[in-house]
């Protein structure tokens, strides 16, 4: 009878294991199994350089949503960047989206200025004024190159011309 009573005790221990196994996989891999709590928005730019799928997407520092992919227009020839926003989460019409950076080489991540001044935007809609992500190593280049003007010399190239 003791043999039974440990195996049971066992039994019920290995059963809220993978419980609990499963719960962290669904929580960390960000699966939704009773319904989707999110709607697509879309935006298009002309680089989306170190975005990828599953990239964070904030709106004033906190996280609504996430990356679900990247593919080309070949028509318009841009880059079209698929996210999932959380439904409690409204964006208009005249949202701005830029990729940037966390940190000085840090993970890209979308940050989106909401708008507020137009109409929301629907599931599916686009958000078309984008910034793309600046390049570090073409500025670095630059200033080493001697290619970046230093503040005050646009002062002096107007006192210059006739």
């Amino acid at each position: 009878m003791k043999k039974y009573k440990l195996e049971t005790v066992v039994g019920i221990f290995l059963v809220l294991g993978l419980v609990c196994i499963g719960y962290m996989t669904v929580k960390l891999g960000h699966v939704s199994l009773l319904g989707d709590d999110s709607y697509p928005l879309f935006a298009r730019f002309t680089s989306v350089t170190g975005l990828r799928a599953g990239s964070v997407v904030y709106i004033a520092g906190i996280e609504v949503g996430r990356v679900e992919r990247l593919y080309i227009d070949q028509e318009d020839q841009q880059a079209v960047v698929e996210m999932r926003i959380r439904k409690d989460i409204r964006i208009y019409d005249d949202a701005i989206a830029a990729v940037k950076t966390e940190g000085l080489i840090g993970d890209m991540h979308l940050r989106i200025d909401p708008g507020g001044g137009g109409d929301p935007l629907k599931p599916g809609g686009v958000i078309t004024d984008t910034q793309p992500p600046l390049d570090i190593g073409e500025l670095v280049g630059k200033y080493a190159f001697g290619d970046v003007k230093k503040p005050g010399d646009a002062n002096k190239e107007q006192k210059e011309k006739p």
